[in-house]
């Protein structure tokens, strides 16, 4: 009867087992005996209460700080509205070109570069400037992205030279500016110094400007306005026969005596406290350049020579390197404390301070500098080719080769680093204390273009690099348009301008870099173009967003090459020129 039952009951609720059915029949038979609550299940149940209750009080308490400190937290929690639909904002049409040159601009930011470099001359400075040198109507510490110094608007120079106190730049006549506060704390603008004299390149110590005038002669100038005024005025010949007249500042002439009939200076170059100075016929004579330390680590390239063992006479007199002779020299360039030459045969000769490699050998403790041109093993940096050294450029403690090798009939242009690249001026990607072996920089090395000209593809060679105190700039020579007229009926009005890559690198302490940013730069980089509100302009309209400017409308900063245009209605051969100095950057138009 028991088993008649739990079949009856499985069948009303759920199927069961045999087995579950004996397990509930089992239990049906036990006794259901009621037995008084343990104490520990009591004890249980009173801690069971007395935490519901310890929750309450503090939800409660909880509750009420919460609306008294932040009700707004109680206040504000409700559902979250639908956000509203985006309106669809449909691209404004192009401005329409009022001209071919009109709608070259607004196609190409490089053409717009090319044409405003003609049509403004003048110089962009950026970097330090706790001398007044890169703003001299400011009184900011940095520059930190390229700004005109308004007094060279329209005008034209034939070189500029940079330090953080100090400015020097020729002008279009050949005359010398000057300005900064180690110039003249007073003077707020350049100012003329030395007149009349044809000058046409600079260089500077850490305290006297070296120039060069067309015809050969050295002038070593100093720096002070005040030492100018002061200083012992030599006397110079006037037009008028027996007629001395007296300049009106100090100076003193450093051209070589003994130089051959048709033999003059060609090239000047200076360190802080030597200069180099190169003949047309290739002999190369070096002179302290500055009055602070006379040249003691062998920059000077004459074995021996120090402060006690230098000949009798003035401190800065000429010594003509002869360990040279028998080697034409073509390019010279100085470091700080070290110098650089090469030959046209395509040798490389270094000299002078080598701690940190910059001469291309290994540093030695116990000889840090070399006093004698020695002739850098170039031939180990294309084994089974032909290398030639075409340029030597050199800055602070880093040096820069520019070297082609040919093999089978194809050349390739490449540049080596070495010293100094512990701030990335290296420029070869790596954060480097002492480099002694030439390492090959990536960033302009083994580039190849196509010349459609030629219908054929070309080595990317290296115009120049500009070297700072510790930065640096590169203008590579590649394939450039500065024809583009829109009289020309060979022309669509397509066809645009487009000028020479120029990357920067190195230390951006000062924001010489011209970036806009503070960090130093391993790897060469561009930079974005000079006149910022002209590309503004230019890609507003190009985009057709009015004033809206998108980022990837932005293009990067090409330096225009030389070329015959027309300034203040006359004609005249000009192209922009790049200047990296101590902590600070010029980009300027030369003639």
């Amino acid at each position: 009867m028991l088993s008649t039952k739990c079949l009856s009951r499985a069948t009303l609720r759920t199927p069961h087992t045999p087995q579950t059915c004996r397990n509930i029949a089992s239990r049906s038979l036990r006794p259901r005996v009621r037995t008084a609550t343990h104490p520990y299940a009591q004890r249980r149940q009173q801690h069971f209460v007395r935490s519901v209750v310890a929750v309450g009080a503090l939800w409660t308490t909880a509750t009420a700080w919460q609306w008294c400190s932040g009700e707004s937290l109680i206040r504000d929690v409700h559902a979250e509205e639908p956000p509203e639909e985006a309106a669809l904002e449909f691209e404004a049409p192009r401005r329409q070109p009022t001209s071919s040159d009109d709608n070259r601009n607004i196609i190409s930011s490089q053409h717009l570069q090319v044409v405003r470099s003609w049509e403004n001359p003048g110089v962009y400075t950026w970097g330090s400037n706790v001398g007044r040198v890169v703003a001299p109507d400011s009184d900011d510490k940095y520059i930190k992205t390229p700004r005109r110094i308004r007094f060279f608007d329209g005008k034209l120079l034939r070189d500029i030279k940079l330090d953080r106190n100090f400015g020097a730049a020729i002008d279009e006549k050949g005359d010398l500016l000057q300005w900064g506060t180690a110039f003249s704390q007073d003077v707020r603008e350049p100012t003329k110094t030395l007149t009349g004299q044809g000058l046409i390149s600079l260089a500077i110590s850490r305290d006297r400007i070296i120039a060069l005038s067309s015809n050969g002669a050295v002038y070593s100038i100093p720096v002070s306005q005040a030492e100018q005024q002061e200083g012992p005025k030599p006397a110079s010949m006037s037009w008028i026969p027996f007629w001395r007249s007296s300049n009106n500042i100090s100076y003193r002439t450093r051209t070589p005596e003994n130089l051959a009939w048709s033999e003059r200076v060609t090239d000047i170059s200076s360190g802080l406290e030597h200069a180099l100075m190169l003949t047309s016929s290739g002999r190369v004579f070096s002179f302290a350049s500055g009055t602070q330390d006379f040249p003691s680590k062998g920059q000077l390239g004459i074995p021996g020579l120090t402060w006690d063992s230098r000949p009798a006479g003035a401190f800065d007199v000429l010594h003509e390197i002869t360990t040279l002779k028998g080697f034409p020299v073509k390019k010279i360039a100085t470091g700080d404390y070290h110098s650089l030459v090469c030959d046209s045969e395509g040798r490389a000769f270094t000299f002078g301070d080598n701690t940190s490699g910059q001469l291309g050998f290994p540093f030695n403790s116990e000889a840090q500098f070399v006093d004698a041109p020695s002739l850098l093993p170039t031939q180990k940096l294309y084994p089974g080719q032909m290398g030639k050294v075409t340029g030597v450029f050199a800055g602070g403690n880093t040096s820069f080769l520019a070297v082609e090798a040919t093999k089978g009939g194809k050349t390739t242009a490449d540049t080596w680093a070495f010293g100094f690249g512990l701030t990335g001026q290296l420029g070869v990607g790596r954060w480097v204390h002492t480099q002694a072996d030439p390492v090959k920089v990536p960033a302009f090395s083994g580039l190849f273009e196509w010349d459609e000209a030629k219908h054929a593809a070309i080595p990317i060679r290296l115009h120049t690099i500009s070297v700072g105190a510790n930065h640096a700039a590169a203008v590579l020579d590649n394939v450039a348009s500065v024809a583009v007229s829109g009289r020309s009926r060979k022309l669509t009005d397509n066809d645009t301008n487009w000028g020479r890559d120029i990357l920067f690198w190195g230390n951006n302490e000062f924001y010489q870099i011209g970036s806009g940013k503070r960090n130093n730069l391993a790897t060469p980089t561009y930079i974005q173009p000079l006149d910022q509100a002209a590309e503004q302009e230019r890609a507003a309209s190009a985009a057709g967003y009015g004033k809206q400017l998108r980022e990837n409308d932005m293009h990067r900063f090409q330096i225009t090459p030389r070329n015959k245009v027309k300034v203040n209605g006359r004609t005249v051969e000009i192209e922009q020129k790049v200047e990296c100095g101590r902590g600070c950057t010029a980009v300027y138009s030369a003639v």
